[in-house]
């Protein structure tokens, strides 16, 4: 694996995992693990690294962000994921939590709407080893032909749900996503049972905002 130019990345991981996780009430092993292995630094731009492993989020180009990881790791241990599942994200981005879900789930699909992301962040991935489907489209239109998911994880605010994500997770599926205004957010997490749905707010949040036919 390339490291790059940043020296200490493991400590670095090691540190944000304690201090900025574990020591925040992220208790789940296998998100606390993942995030332990996943090389961070490798998806953010050259003169990003030293601040990689930082609780903030990074410009990673095209008016997007890479988000911080508190956020990250709340999203991923509401969606407690097995290992078994089909995950749909929405917003690849650089590619880091795509990695992570790598490590969490059975297969991986994301879209982006930017194809310089998209090209970046899937170039990366195949590097680091890690395994995902990725496609350039509006995201806020799901991946009709994958679907339904298990699990379903968005990385931009939308003013609503999406009908076509609700329509796309699976009975008993979750769904987590930033919902509200551009400046500031809820994240939610949703569930599907008997196409019953049921709204859990997780934490306050600022995202950069979900563009497309059902987004802004």
């Amino acid at each position: 694996m390339n490291n790059g130019d940043l020296s200490g990345s493991d400590a670095n991981r090691r540190d944000m995992v304690e201090s900025q996780l574990r020591a925040r009430g992220i208790h789940d092993s296998r998100v606390l693990q993942a995030m332990l292995q996943v090389p961070r630094h490798e998806f953010v731009p050259p003169e990003s690294r030293a601040q990689a492993y930082e609780d903030r989020p990074l410009s990673i180009g095209e008016q997007q962000t890479i988000s911080q990881p508190f956020i990250i790791a709340v999203s991923l241990q509401a969606l407690a994921l097995s290992g078994s599942e089909s995950v749909l994200e929405i917003g690849t981005g650089s590619g880091y939590q795509t990695a992570l879900l790598c490590l969490l789930a059975k297969d991986v699909y994301s879209v982006e709407r930017h194809a310089s992301l998209a090209h970046n962040a899937h170039t990366i991935l195949l590097q680091l080893g890690y395994s995902a489907r990725v496609s350039v489209a509006d995201g806020t239109l799901g991946w009709k032909d994958h679907a339904p998911y298990n699990a379903i994880l968005v990385s931009a605010a939308a003013p609503s749900v999406p009908r076509s994500l609700i329509e796309q997770l699976a009975d008993r599926g979750s769904l987590v996503i930033p919902v509200g205004p551009p400046h500031t957010q809820e994240l939610q997490l949703i569930r599907k049972h008997r196409n019953e749905i049921t709204t859990k707010t997780l934490d306050g949040c600022r995202f950069v905002p979900l563009v497309g036919v059902e987004g802004y």
